[in-house]
């Protein structure tokens, strides 16, 4: 990849302040006052005042099983209400009738490039009915974009893993090729043995030296005592940091005391919280969370697939979103959905050299606004994206892959 040397000038950066980003060998060299000399032989790309900051983390997507570029699928239904089960098999059967996994992961890809996303996290779906040939085909296209995104990669057992006889070989397989993360899918309902199913999944984690990112639809009390029996594994494992729960649903059926409280244990066992803040779901409170010290990202979870037809692949249109649905008006509210798309998500990921700092990875997205809550109500769509340093995306096209 080319390396390139230049100063943006002239930028807002998500503090408020106006600097110099300085950009050699695709990292971020100097940040400097706009009243500071800069090199003479360089080139200068003027910003005039638009912002800067870190490209957006896409913390939670699923790039196998979405239809984005595909023909429409439209959704159907579950019997009654939402069953995770049921949802499964409307999945298999549409994959089962969709254009090739290839095409409809780089379209995907494409998109979320285009909105400003330099770093990713997305679950592959790894069961006995379809192998590792999903993670095999997600692997491959990993391997064409990487250039131009960070992609870590979950082993999702979407079967579940006792209910699936040969998924929990699978997924130490899947480590072993390469899978960064282990995932785990409602071990209470979905396996219907909550300590079996982390035993697995810790197993893996600790044997292979993985993370972990567990999906949690369960609701009310039971999802609470799921999330707390996840911190105590993290706890006595000493995992701390490395660990994520992906929906936690239930902690947004309890009343405020409760989520206090499970809050303040996740914090101390080091476990992540991701939400997308879905529109049929309660979700955890962001707020509070935060507050007792939870790191809270985001994602877009699923685009146009058979669990719903929404999603846009747009990073900072998702902070709108859960800003909206939290209630968030006042400026630090809005700065902080802000920060989960981007240095919350970074530190979930464990991401490094991310930043707007000397020594960072020179990964950045520029748009028109005066600060991070202005971005956050007005979601600006005339954005450029940059990856070490050189243009990939502009005006949510890509620039090329190679």
């Amino acid at each position: 990849m080319t390396q390139i040397d230049c100063i943006f000038a002239n930028a807002t950066l998500a503090d408020g302040s106006v600097a110099h980003v300085a950009v050699a060998d695709g990292l971020i060299s100097a940040v400097v006052g706009t009243t500071d000399a800069v090199p003479q032989e360089a080139q200068i790309i003027d910003l005039a005042g638009k912002m800067l900051v870190p490209g957006f983390v896409e913390g939670h997507i699923h790039l196998d099983t979405s239809f984005y570029g595909d023909d429409w699928k439209p959704h159907l239904p579950c019997t009654d209400g939402f069953d995770v089960r049921e949802r499964v098999a409307f999945q298999m059967h549409n994959i089962a009738n969709a254009a090739p996994m290839l095409d409809r992961a780089r379209s995907q890809l494409n998109l979320c490039i285009g909105h400003g996303s330099t770093a990713m996290r997305s679950h592959v779906m790894i069961d006995a009915n379809v192998g590792l040939s999903h993670l095999e085909a997600i692997m491959a296209v990993r391997e064409e974009y990487r250039h131009i995104i960070d992609i870590q990669l979950v082993a999702f057992p979407q079967s579940g893993i006792l209910a699936s006889p040969g998924t929990a070989e699978l997924m130490d397989q899947a480590a072993v090729m390469g899978c960064e993360v282990v995932g785990g899918l409602d071990p209470a309902t979905f396996d219907r043995d909550l300590e079996g199913h982390l035993d697995v999944v810790f197993g893996i984690a600790e044997r292979r030296g993985v993370d972990v990112d567990i999906h949690m639809h369960d609701g009310g009390s039971l999802g609470v005592f799921e999330l707390e029996q996840i911190a105590a594994r993290t706890v006595a494992l000493g995992m701390g940091g490395h660990v994520a729960v992906s929906h936690a649903y239930g902690l947004g059926d309890v009343a405020p005391d409760q989520q206090r409280r499970v809050a303040a244990r996740l914090a101390e066992a080091g476990v992540a919280i991701m939400t997308n803040a879905p529109g049929a779901h309660n979700f955890p409170p962001v707020t509070i969370l935060r507050q007792a010290g939870v790191t809270v990202f985001s994602g877009s979870d699923n685009i146009r697939d058979s669990w719903w037809p929404y999603g846009d692949g747009d990073m900072l249109r998702r902070a709108n979103l859960i800003g909206y649905r939290s209630g968030f008006y006042e400026d630090w509210e809005l700065a902080s959905a802000f920060d989960l798309v981007t240095m919350a998500g970074a530190k979930a990921l464990r991401l490094d050299g991310y930043g707007v700092t000397p020594g960072a990875k020179a990964d950045f997205v520029t748009f028109e606004a005066q600060h991070t809550p202005e971005a956050v109500v007005a979601v600006p769509s005339e954005r450029s994206v940059y990856k070490a340093g050189r243009l990939v995306a502009r005006g949510g096209k890509l620039m090329g892959v190679a």
